[in-house]
């Protein structure tokens, strides 16, 4: 097994789902099952040698680890026990990984993070997932480290208290409880789009370039090649800046994008 700062790259194969529907279960070797470690994750994955290398790597970050093979499986841990953050590969047996994201968001009232975990680099996949209730989004082969540092920050986000963010003309951000009002009309965002307009309000005034924001809001270097932030900036701007209104953000052009109310 590779060094955890080192790419972890390999599958191999497919695997048949536990018939059983019972997950691994990883309290590591510093826990004892009780509140002794940090946080609760579940990593549904069907690589056993990367769920393995997984569930060693967490244990030693005194993180408690559960582990599912298949959808069904997942969903059951996900009914019994309360986590603090979801490893999802796309690629599993039977169900596609789009399909679980949603149905975890459709079926679960607490809101808990979920990192994708995926071999699927396309931009069209990450947006799908996104859309679908991904928080964040991390291509095999990958560095354990840079996966750490992405848990870490998502955990922070989640479960820190949450300053809230001073209004913009009529629109409104309730941080805690991730509600958007333009006037007296609510924005229902994703939380992609939840995470760009917060990086905008946070720099009101300012204009935020397309690197800036992939390092704030996906945690990644600028890659050139990809649209990803215009395509989202299209779905964010459709839905803050409604007929009629006040156009609050605006394309600066060189540059990347503002917010203002002017």
């Amino acid at each position: 097994m590779k060094s955890t700062l080192t790419a972890f790259n390999s599958r191999s194969g497919s695997h048949a789902p536990d018939p059983s529907g019972i997950v691994t279960r990883s309290l590591g070797p510093n826990l004892d099952g009780s509140a002794n470690y940090s946080h609760r994750v579940l990593i549904v994955e069907d690589d056993r040698s990367l769920s393995k290398f997984l569930t060693r790597e967490l244990n030693s970050l005194k993180f408690a680890v559960d582990v599912s093979n298949d959808s069904e499986a997942a969903f059951v841990n996900l009914q019994a026990f309360v986590y603090d953050l979801v490893i999802l590969d796309l690629n599993l047996p039977g169900i596609d990984g789009i399909a679980i994201l949603q149905r975890i968001r459709a079926t679960f009232q607490r809101r808990f993070p979920i990192l994708v975990l995926t071999a699927r680099a396309e931009t069209e996949d990450m947006v799908l997932a996104f859309e679908h209730g991904a928080d964040d989004y991390l291509v095999k082969p990958f560095s354990f480290q840079e996966m750490q540092a992405r848990m870490r920050n998502l955990l922070r986000r989640h479960y820190s208290p949450v300053p809230q963010a001073a209004p913009v003309g009529d629109l409104t951000m309730d941080r805690a409880g991730r509600r958007v009002m333009r006037g007296q009309r609510r924005v229902e965002l994703t939380p992609r789009e939840f995470s760009i307009l917060e990086c905008l309000m946070n720099n009101v005034g300012r204009p935020v370039s397309r690197a800036s924001l992939m390092k704030e809001v996906w945690q990644i270097s600028f890659d050139p090649t990809t649209n990803i932030v215009d395509v989202y900036m299209k779905y964010l701007r459709d839905k803050i800046d409604g007929e009629g209104e006040v156009k609050l953000i605006h394309t600066v052009r060189g540059v990347g994008y503002e917010l203002r109310n002017d």
